[in-house]
C-alpha cells in the first residue's frame, strides 16, 4: 500500500494550552496505532499539519480531523505520495509557528490560501532539519 504525506490547515477554535494537550495527545493515540508520524505546527490563529503513513489511515485520520469541532475552515493544502518520512521518529511532533513563517496578519490576509505545495512542504522540511528542543 502506497505511503501518503498530507498537508492541511485550519483555525483552531477555542484555541488555550489544555485544548491544545488534548488535540496531542488524541493524535499520539491514534497515529501509533494507525502508523501515522507527523507534525502539528500550532499557534492561536492557525493549526498547519503535516500526516504522514499508509494511505487509508492517513485519509482516515484527515476525515476526522475535517469533522473535530476544535477545527475550523479546515483546508487540504497538499497529498502526495512519498517514498520515506519527514518525521520517521514522531507520532506527533509539536512545535510553535516560527518567526520565519506567516505572521499573523499574513494569515488573516490569505497567506495560507495563496501558498502553493511546494512552499508547504518546504515549511516541514526546514522544520524536520531543526533539533526539537
Amino acid at each position: 500500500m502506497p505511503m501518503i504525506q498530507l498537508i492541511y490547515a485550519s483555525r483552531p477554535f477555542g484555541f488555550d494550552n489544555a485544548m491544545l494537550n488534548a488535540i496531542l495527545m488524541d493524535a499520539r493515540r491514534c497515529n501509533e496505532r494507525d502508523d501515522i508520524t507527523g507534525a502539528l505546527i500550532c499557534r492561536a490563529d492557525l493549526y498547519l499539519q503535516l500526516l504522514e503513513g499508509p494511505q487509508d489511515a492517513v485519509d482516515g485520520a484527515y476525515r476526522r480531523i475535517a469533522k473535530d469541532n476544535r477545527h475550523l475552515e479546515v483546508r487540504l493544502l497538499s497529498r502526495r505520495e512519498v517514498t520515506e518520512r519527514l518525521f520517521p521518529d514522531w507520532a506527533m511532533r509539536d512545535d510553535p509557528a516560527r518567526s520565519w513563517m506567516w505572521t499573523q496578519a499574513d494569515v488573516k490576509a490569505g497567506a495560507v490560501d495563496r501558498a502553493t505545495e511546494a512552499e508547504v512542504v518546504a515549511i516541514f522540511e526546514r522544520l524536520a532539519r531543526e533539533p526539537k528542543g
